[in-house]
């Protein structure tokens, strides 16, 4: 599903990856794992199309997503890919039922559409008395589970975490990691997971070691 070919990334002098090769089936959990400065939130950032490497090729089912405009990646992105970060990047101001359903609008979704989408996935995952409550209203794991209905919203072919459970409790952290099997199981998504938590790692169907800009061993 996802080809990541010779990928080098520099920021200056500095080599941040270093011919980077990952290959992603369809429907897997796979880990990328290793030190901090490793590496692994430059590739995960360059597989999601928000950046770009110095050179090398990503595609996904075929299409060179490198090939794009700016403007056409900007629409891949939010149509086939979605996104948890380590602190959920919720807007406070809005509901959690309007910051689903933003990545819908902004894809062209009209407004009962995406609402009803938003509706049915912050359902799914157990926050159906949470629609009209605020970031702030809400626990830590609540927050994150959010953050992952919003990543779904547009039914990406895969959703891409940098650390997700790295600001929660153990509880919290074991009650996500459950999730995303589960919603693979459930959606068929692809999920590509940067984790420092060995637990998580352990669960994945495949893990990448990644060390001073290189994947070690697969």
């Amino acid at each position: 599903m996802i080809e990541a070919r010779n990928i080098v990334k520099r920021y200056g002098t500095l080599e941040v990856l270093r011919g980077v090769d990952v290959s992603i089936g369809e429907g897997e959990v796979v880990a990328i794992v290793g030190p901090s400065g490793a590496g692994k939130t430059t590739l995960l950032q360059i597989i999601g199309t928000l950046d770009r490497p110095d050179s090398g090729v990503v595609s996904y089912d075929g299409t060179d997503v490198l090939a794009l405009k700016d403007r056409e990646m900007a629409r891949f992105r939010n149509r086939n890919i979605g996104f948890v970060f380590q602190f959920h990047q919720l807007l406070p101001e809005f509901t959690m039922v309007e910051n689903v359903a933003i990545p819908a609008l902004i894809g062209g979704a009209n407004s009962r559409d995406a609402y009803a989408r938003a509706t049915e996935l912050l359902t799914l995952l157990g926050l159906a008395d949470r629609l009209a409550h605020k970031p702030a209203q809400l626990s830590g794991g609540e927050r994150q589970r959010v953050a992952v209905a919003r990543a779904l919203v547009n039914k990406p072919k895969v959703v891409l975490a940098d650390e997700p459970s790295g600001s929660l409790d153990t509880v919290n952290k074991q009650e996500l990691h459950r999730l995303f099997f589960d919603l693979r199981d459930r959606l068929g998504q692809t999920f590509v997971i940067v984790t420092h938590d060995e637990g998580l790692a352990a669960m994945c169907d495949r893990v990448l070691h990644m060390r001073d800009g290189m994947i070690q061993t697969d």
